[in-house]
């Protein structure tokens, strides 16, 4: 497949690359990486996002090469959707997808639903930049001090430092080889890890004041509203990673953060320590993700509805 995705790839004039929606330190950094060397190959490259670059990562070089989707008519040869496990991931970008003639998915989630015309997915990879660097090889691109910052900064994202049960021995060879090209990785590790926004601490808190334990300790759930929202003065990407807070209480198995979005909408992200797929339960309610990372989204309904609905299924995973 990564040589059918490479011939197409070198054929194609202009390309789209899609991230999911909510794009994340994975999503971004392999769509910028991808760009930047594809750019290099004398592509002509855009990055289509659903929503603005969080701030977090506006220090990546390349990051100029992302725009928020304007809805406008141009055509590409080829799209690719990164990371995303299903078409809905891609929101109102997907018009974009269905009218390219040659589209491709590279996406590492057990649960993609292999959607285009090129799948490409290994969820043995800690992060999508791990299938982007053997794309790379395929292609014989080799990445630049550029690109090594954005396929780090994607891996480092997605294994949490290095610290998840996703890592692998081939995770740490290619962030080595990634390292050989001078990058900063202390800086790095800063800018994503030990910056926050006054707004997220606000936040922090607030969640923190939310938490309820159950099960002896061995589910924690933290509820985020509206006006919780409000008067922390945080953004969505303020909302990233907070549910770390309860995954990492001694003795907590399955974690959970509901939330209340703006239109209504409840959006349920999961984490697990050892055993419990959380995927499964995300599954359930036409989510996805990972065995130790997944997340849905409903409507219709309250917090404290789903939250009912989502003890019951953790209970019966412990």
């Amino acid at each position: 497949m990564l040589k059918k995705i490479t011939e197409e790839m070198t054929k194609a004039g202009s390309i789209a690359i899609l991230p999911h929606i909510a794009a994340d330190g994975d999503a971004i950094g392999s769509s910028v990486a991808l760009a930047i060397g594809l750019s290099e190959a004398g592509k002509e490259v855009s990055v289509l996002l659903e929503e603005k670059v969080p701030q977090i990562y506006n220090f990546l070089p390349g990051i100029e090469m992302a725009r928020v989707y304007d809805a406008d008519d141009r055509k590409y040869d080829l799209a690719v959707a990164l990371d995303c496990g299903d078409l809905d991931r891609l929101g109102s970008r997907r018009p974009v997808f269905d009218k390219t003639p040659v589209t491709v998915n590279i996406d590492h989630h057990p649960t993609n639903t292999g959607f285009a015309m090129l799948d490409l997915v290994d969820p043995s990879c800690a992060a999508v930049a791990e299938i982007i660097f053997a794309l790379f090889r395929q292609m014989g691109i080799v990445p630049g001090k550029d690109a090594a910052i954005c396929l780090y900064t994607a891996i480092a994202s997605d294994t949490g430092g290095f610290r998840y049960s996703n890592t692998t021995y081939v995770t740490h060879i290619i962030a080595s080889e990634l390292i050989k090209t001078g990058i900063d990785v202390a800086e790095i590790s800063r800018r994503i890890f030990d910056t926050v926004s006054p707004a997220k601490v606000r936040l922090m808190g607030e969640a923190i004041n939310s938490l309820e334990l159950y099960e002896d300790g061995r589910i924690a759930v933290m509820t985020v509203s509206n006006a919780a929202m409000r008067r922390s003065g945080a953004s969505d990407e303020d909302t990233d990673g907070i549910i770390n807070i309860a995954r990492n209480i001694s003795g907590v198995e399955a974690a959970a953060m509901i939330r209340e979005m703006e239109n209504g909408d409840i959006k349920v992200n999961l984490r697990s320590n050892s055993y419990v797929d959380v995927s499964q339960a995300a599954s359930k309610y036409s989510g996805g993700g990972h065995r130790r990372a997944a997340g849905f989204t409903v409507s219709g309904t309250d917090m404290g509805k789903v939250m009912e609905m989502l003890l019951e299924d953790l209970r019966g995973m412990l």
